[in-house]
């Protein structure tokens, strides 16, 4: 039987340590190449309304070890200015809804072994991500948070660091008060930890050790200049890349890994973490990673890689306590998929949670 399993099952089984694990396991299997995924790839269409436009976005990948997983995404995407700031926003039917789902399959025999919603899921994994950042970047002893944002993310990147590192205080700022303060309290709450919510963005950097954007918006909304020394910095939302002075401030940049070049086309080294192609390409449009570089294109004098961190001491993270330190994934998000969404089913089935169709739905005696 193959299982749909929702978004609340995925919020009864599957924990932040889980995430964390999965993901640095399939990291390291890229690197040893036991394990294979391909950049994002996104398809944007223009639509009716000239403000929107479709995008159809998946990533895929697959390990050895025994799953394989696609990621599909169905939006409608476009921005809006709200108190100031220009956000990308996306909905698939009507704002409000979404269309994310992860196919998971069997390398060992092709069944298909469960289809997931991947809301959950995707919350999970790019907090996860933060959080071996800050595990492998920051410094011991860190134990301040500053952070612009307080949405779904930033509840996931709190789980993530309050799992690294033991964090005491939090300094947090989003646009609207009443959403700072309710995420505030629930923090206090769910941590332990002090809150202080602030009504200004610059006022999360002063003794921050580490300073994390986590918003929707489509530009940067890092301040580069008010990072103090020391500090580790996390960067997710529609902006993609820190600001300038950020980045020109960051002493070094961890990056999980890269996807393989393909095997027929060895020469085709693909850096970048999405790539698009478009319906009239000269039209004004919205979406993830449009005609942006990866962030190792930008700071490949001062990059190592977390294979080389970890596994086979080719390089030095952070060096002293004063340096500045970035991290992100790179473009492995196909290969988030197969880890996360495998502990899931595996969980699931464990637990007697999801719904069971027949597989046979899925399968033909016609070849294809």
């Amino acid at each position: 039987m193959t299982l749909i399993i929702n978004n609340d099952d995925v919020t009864k089984v599957l924990t932040m340590a889980d995430t964390i694990a999965a993901l640095e396991e399939s990291y390291l299997q890229i690197a040893s190449k036991e394990a294979v995924c391909r950049p994002r790839i996104d398809i944007r269409i223009p639509t009716k309304d000239p403000a929107k436009n479709y995008q159809w976005g998946s990533m895929e990948g697959g390990s050895t070890s025994g799953y394989f997983a696609i990621r599909m995404k169905s939006d409608i995407v476009y921005e809006k200015s709200y108190n100031g700031v220009i956000t990308q926003e996306k909905y698939c039917s009507r704002p409000g809804l979404f269309c994310g789902l992860i196919l998971l399959t069997s390398i060992d025999n092709g069944e298909p072994l469960a289809f997931l919603n991947d809301g959950v899921l995707q919350h999970m994994r790019v907090g996860a991500d933060s959080g071996i950042g800050v595990k492998y970047m920051a410094n011991e002893d860190a134990e301040v948070v500053g952070m612009l944002g307080s949405g779904g993310m930033a509840h996931t990147h709190m789980l993530a660091f309050t799992e690294v590192r033991k964090i005491k205080k939090l300094q947090v700022f989003s646009p609207t008060k009443a959403n700072r303060e309710r995420f505030g309290a629930e923090m206090a709450e769910a941590h332990g930890i002090e809150v202080k919510v602030c009504d200004r963005p610059e006022d999360i950097y002063k003794g921050a050790h580490i300073v994390a954007a986590v918003t929707d918006s489509a530009v940067p909304v890092l301040d580069g200049t008010r990072l103090e020394k020391g500090t580790h910095v996390v960067n997710i939302g529609g902006s993609g890349v820190p600001d300038a002075e950020t980045l020109k401030r960051i002493d070094v940049y961890l990056r999980f890994g890269s996807a393989p070049n393909p095997t027929s086309r060895p020469d085709l080294t693909l850096d970048d973490e999405h790539i698009g192609w478009e319906a009239r390409p000269d039209r004004q449009k919205h979406g993830d990673g449009r005609k942006r570089r990866s962030h190792g294109v930008l700071l490949a004098d001062r990059c190592v890689n977390l294979a080389d961190l970890v596994v086979q001491g080719k390089a030095k993270g952070r060096t002293n306590r004063d340096q500045i330190t970035f991290s992100e994934r790179g473009n492995l998000q196909g290969a988030q998929f197969f880890a996360v969404a495998g502990k899931v089913y595996e969980l699931a089935k464990k637990a007697g949670l999801g719904r069971e169709i027949p597989t046979e739905w899925f399968l033909q005696d016609v070849r294809n």
